[in-house]
């Protein structure tokens, strides 16, 4: 069973990556194989700019909140309450919180 409730630990980004505010994060992984290479839980972030550079593929679906991620290419999606995504491994971009915002993630990153 997983508990939306959980607090979890800091996950902020780091300082050289943000591009404006101070975003605030934290996660709680809630579950993870014994490999590691899946694991799920909940992230929750303050309102921020960041860029981003995944090696892994996520699966998440907003709880709370206003998202916007933009790709290097310039793409551009914005995520609310409800809304569901994923991130390929290999995505470069910017990740925007621009309402405090709380998602489901799931995390699957092959170890080599």
């Amino acid at each position: 069973m997983l508990n939306r409730l959980l607090t979890g630990e800091s996950a902020n980004p780091s300082p050289e990556k943000i591009l404006a505010g101070i975003p605030r994060a934290r996660v709680s992984n809630q579950y993870a194989e014994e490999s590691r290479q899946f694991f799920c839980g909940i992230w929750t972030s303050t309102t921020g700019k960041w860029r981003v550079r995944y090696t892994e593929h996520e699966f998440c679906v907003i709880i709370e909140g206003r998202v916007r991620i933009e790709s290097i290419t310039g793409e551009k999606i914005e995520l609310r309450a409800g809304d569901a995504c994923v991130v390929p491994a290999g995505f470069e971009g910017i990740w925007e919180v621009a309402e405090p915002c709380k998602k489901w993630y799931a995390i699957f990153e092959l170890k080599t």
